[in-house]
């Protein structure tokens, strides 16, 4: 199935690279937008769109600071920044018919989709959370963590201030986790042990319709495994209500 890119403008003017496949064949449900995680691309939805876009639309786009988006000075990485970008993509992925879409992402990602579902729950149809986490309580593991961002973002060469992108610096998610009511569908890696507690989590305060561990795989479940994802994916967007 062949993509379409585009150039989505975001509110302060950055531009987003956004994929489009599927359009024509879209017959099953709301769109699907994908969000990948940090240091990646809408790339690595590549084999797995393949598969949904058969039947679904899927709207796959790039982070601010990867990819073929604009990467802007220090300071414009904030979580309010790429909510902002996720907003701006779903209205393109909704429009002009309106109406909620199905929000899937990947770690980074997949903890953005929780953020907006818990502002604007109702452009939301139902949740896709690829080996992804709510964020966290405690300060040091907050600490603990944006510094292995850090560190890790020297390691690569992302560009500068974009690793900001990827820090936390409260509980906000986490806070408002219960308070998310639309139907959840939860997608691991069998050797990813970092989220899996957070799976447990999601079955405790969210409504997951299904829980999905892919034997034999790690954090990039969806890379790896794409037919398993794919599978499970459409399984639930046949059961929305």
């Amino acid at each position: 199935m062949s993509t379409e890119s585009v150039m989505v403008t975001a509110p302060d003017g950055v531009s987003i690279a956004v994929g489009n496949s599927g359009e024509n064949g879209s017959t099953a449900g709301p769109p699907i937008v994908a969000t990948h995680g940090w240091a990646n691309d809408r790339g690595v939805w590549g084999p797995l769109v393949d598969d949904l876009s058969a039947d679904h639309r899927v709207v796959t786009w790039d982070l601010r600071g990867h990819g073929e988006s604009d990467a802007p000075p220090p300071g414009n990485y904030s979580r309010t920044h790429a909510l902002a970008d996720l907003a701006a993509v779903r209205q393109y992925a909704v429009h002009p018919d309106g109406g909620p879409a199905v929000l899937m992402g990947h770690s980074l990602g997949g903890f953005l989709c929780l953020a907006h579902a818990v502002d604007h729950p109702e452009e939301v149809a139902g949740l896709v959370l690829v080996a992804t986490g709510p964020g966290f309580r405690k300060p040091e593991a907050r600490q603990q963590w944006n510094e292995s961002v850090r560190e890790s973002a020297v390691k690569i060469g992302v560009p500068p201030g974009s690793e900001e992108i990827s820090m936390h610096h409260d509980s906000y998610v986490m806070d408002h986790l219960a308070e998310i009511r639309v139907p959840v569908l939860v997608l691991l890696g069998e050797r990813d042990k970092r989220f899996a507690a957070s799976a447990s989590l999601f079955e405790r305060d969210l409504d997951v319709r299904e829980s999905v561990v892919v034997p034999d795989q790690g954090h990039m479940v969806h890379v790896k495994a794409p037919a398993e994802c794919a599978a499970a994916v459409r399984r639930f967007i046949a059961n929305l209500a």
